[in-house]
């Protein structure tokens, strides 16, 4: 790592009938009509009328009636009726609504519980504060994201990607232990790998013990660095949260933040776009928007290093 070449940079703000018709009109000749001429008949002298009957059809025998039939008579006994008809029974339904339950972990930690039975491997955003992440759920719709709380009145929103309307969940959460705490947060949206936060603990240089980074093989100060956002089809949210417990300090001292960005294919040439995130117990929160003027892509693996991103964290010990 100490042999990577940066460079030292100041901190920069960010900156669509007709119709035809036709008739036609036959021209035949009239054609003469022929009369018959009338036909005189010989009158027909009636002489003698005769009267004629035919002889009466028998009469049609009657139908037999059919047999009486007895007729009971029976009175209709009185029966209690219940207070309440029953009602109808609800049609059966599938619970397709999206859900989120948080839960409050040590070091103002929370674990969030997404369950969208009808979104498997479906894309979502988390909201919180400020910040935003890219996150993702399993074949079977669920999910489980740990975030650091950036407030005591936590709220978190996971919205899916192309739900018109903004469909998704809320989960809230109280987290006291974050008054204890100050958080660094560094947030982009694209490549995983063209930022990265460092904090150097108590004086250190970068590689030595007390460099905090997510590159690192193992914890070696007393911060903690988390890094958030899956890969997605469209450039990810992405971000890096660093947390110091200030309250619970072993000793005096300082940390110094630092911004690291490499020259990558997909930023070299380019401005890159940021953001950082202060939230502590005497700063309150502090957002500030950052742009860095990437070299050309000769530049390809080396580090821009930004250094008065944040101010440095002054530790006293309680």
């Amino acid at each position: 790592m100490a042999r990577i070449k940066r460079y030292l940079m100041a901190g920069a703000p960010l900156a669509c009938a007709l119709g035809t018709a036709y008739f036609m009109q036959a021209g035949a000749a009239p054609v003469a009509v022929q009369r018959a001429a009338p036909v005189s008949a010989a009158p027909v002298r009636i002489t003698a009328i005769e009267l004629t009957s035919a002889p009466a059809l028998p009469a049609m025998p009657a139908p037999e009636g059919l047999p009486p039939a007895p007729v009971t008579r029976v009175v209709a006994r009185d029966m209690p009726l219940p207070e309440a008809l029953p009602g109808d029974e609800p049609a059966p339904g599938f619970a397709c609504e999206a859900a989120m339950q948080a839960t409050v972990l040590d070091g103002a930690m929370v674990r969030l519980d997404v369950s969208a039975p009808c979104k498997p491997d479906a894309g979502f955003t988390l909201h919180h504060t400020g910040m935003m992440v890219s996150a993702r759920t399993d074949a079977q719709g669920q999910a489980a994201i740990t975030l650091p709380a950036l407030s005591q009145a936590a709220v978190f929103i996971a919205a899916f990607e192309g739900v018109a309307g903004g469909e998704g969940a809320v989960a809230t959460a109280e987290v006291p232990d974050l008054a204890g705490h100050d958080r660094f947060v560094v947030q982009w949206r694209g490549d995983a790998e063209s930022l990265r936060l460092h904090a150097l603990e108590y004086g250190a240089d970068f590689g030595e013990p007390g460099h905090v980074w997510s590159g690192a093989e193992a914890p070696e100060g007393a911060g903690r660095l988390v890094r958030l956002g899956f890969d997605m089809p469209s450039p990810a949210f992405r971000a890096e949260v660093y947390t110091f417990p200030t309250q619970s300090a072993a000793r005096d001292g300082s940390v110094a933040l630092r911004l690291e960005a490499e020259v990558t294919d997909g930023n070299c040439g380019r401005d890159l776009e940021a953001q950082s995130l202060r939230i502590g117990p005497s700063t309150g929160t502090v957002v500030r928007d950052v742009v860095l003027p990437m070299p050309d892509c000769a530049a390809l693996g080396e580090f821009l290093v930004l250094q008065n991103l944040f101010d440095d964290l002054k530790i006293a010990q309680k």
